[in-house]
């Protein structure tokens, strides 16, 4: 069986990764069930999503921090994380309606994603060194897809209680574990010199080419995780001008982050000719220009505007992995893992404050509130200015030891 999946390592990681991230926003996807049947507002949901956030930083912390990452074999952590995140998620089924139990037990699935999304970048990686932008796009890729399948199960599952797709998104979740479990990790990544030091994991920001190319990433964050929080809400303003029933929400919400899959993947083709530098700067720049122009447009027709929705929900995401490549190929090699959860950990904090922003008023500002997430981008761009564009096809490996790695920063 290990020999079987070996064979096609990338699509067992990233399937793994589609199933082990659905657990991220599984409560989201039963969003509107859940203010129904349990009073909860969007305040409230979006503080839910917040202790995900908390708990996936303090996660990548403690990774970094212990040296878990480069110390022990991802595969295993990777399945392990998935085993304790079905949990967690399927007993928030019996805490929901129980503050702040429910708190608690979001939490405690974020800390688990910690050991699923870092752990899958390392893996693959491991498995693939060349074209790590293209291969990243995919695993980025099912990330956004997982992020999405939570809407897609509560759409096929609507008539039936909201704890159906937060079951079934726990059960995915083993389904991931177990393929990784059999996989194993990949050839590529020289043994961890064995110390466990946080600062190791920070060591990267030295070099002004990554921390540049951070910089640019932790812009990214800013607007991407608040966008998905807020996807349902804008999406049931135009079902609800539209006159359409309910039932079309989820499904719509679905499509708009789901998208990502295809900016991240047809990104990552680009990257290979064009260089993930290019990709990551145009990407940011495309979803930073409809976050400008999204309130401007409100006077469309809701059709116009889902479809603005979906472009936005297309764009948002098609940086993401390219940032990761670039912030791989500049990472130490014996410290990838440290350093992308360290980076991991800083991005994700940022996601923090422009998701309480949103969520807390959007009862206020509607449509208005996405202005709060302009600065992701706006900074990201002004921190990637000295940059020179790298070379395509090969710039997005990590370099092996003794190389010249490519791009460099302007003086």
């Amino acid at each position: 069986m290990t020999h079987l999946l070996q064979r096609h390592p990338l699509i067992v990681i990233v399937l793994a990764q589609l199933c082990g991230t659905s657990l991220w926003f599984s409560v989201n996807g039963v969003g509107l069930a859940l203010s129904r049947n349990l009073g909860l507002s969007e305040a409230d949901l979006g503080r839910l999503t917040l202790t995900v956030q908390a708990g996936f930083i303090a996660g990548t912390l403690f990774i970094a921090t212990t040296g878990l990452a480069d110390r022990f074999r991802a595969s295993r952590i990777f399945a392990v994380s998935c085993l304790a995140g079905a949990l967690t998620n399927a007993v928030f089924v019996l805490t929901a309606a129980h503050p702040p139990l429910d708190l608690l037990l979001r939490f405690a699935t974020g800390l688990c994603l910690a050991g699923i999304y870092p752990l899958g970048m390392k893996l693959v990686i491991g498995w693939t060194p060349r074209h790590t932008g293209a291969a990243l796009a995919w695993l980025v890729g099912m990330l956004t897809l997982g992020t999405a399948l939570p809407h897609l199960l509560r759409g096929s599952t609507l008539g039936l209680p909201w704890e159906w797709p937060l079951l079934g998104a726990s059960l995915l979740a083993l389904a991931g574990g177990g393929l990784i479990l059999g996989l194993g990790d990949g050839p590529h990544l020289p043994p961890s010199s064995g110390k466990a030091r946080l600062l190791d994991g920070l060591a990267a920001l030295r070099e002004p080419r990554f921390r540049a190319v951070a910089g640019g990433y932790f812009g990214h964050c800013w607007e991407l995780y608040a966008l998905w929080t807020l996807a349902p809400f804008l999406v049931a303003r135009e079902v609800t001008r539209l006159g359409a029933p309910e039932a079309w929400v989820p499904w719509l919400s679905f499509t708009v982050i789901a998208l990502g899959l295809a900016g991240c993947v047809g990104g990552g083709g680009l990257s290979r000719r064009l260089g993930s530098l290019w990709v990551a700067r145009r990407a940011l720049a495309a979803s930073g220009l409809i976050c400008l122009a999204y309130p401007l447009l409100v006077w469309l027709p809701p059709g116009m505007l889902l479809g603005l929705l979906a472009l936005w929900g297309l764009t948002v995401i098609a940086d993401s992995p390219q940032f990761s490549a670039l912030a791989a190929a500049s990472a130490p090699r014996e410290r990838v893992g440290s350093t992308l959860a360290v980076m991991n950990a800083v991005g994700f904090a940022l996601t923090i404050p422009a998701i309480s922003l949103t969520t807390a008023l959007w009862s206020l500002q509607a449509t208005w509130v996405v202005w709060w997430l302009l600065p992701g981008p706006l900074l990201g761009l002004w921190a990637m200015r000295g940059i020179c564009t790298d070379a395509p096809d090969t710039q997005d490996a990590p370099s092996p030891p003794g190389t010249r790695k490519t791009g460099a920063i302007r003086h």
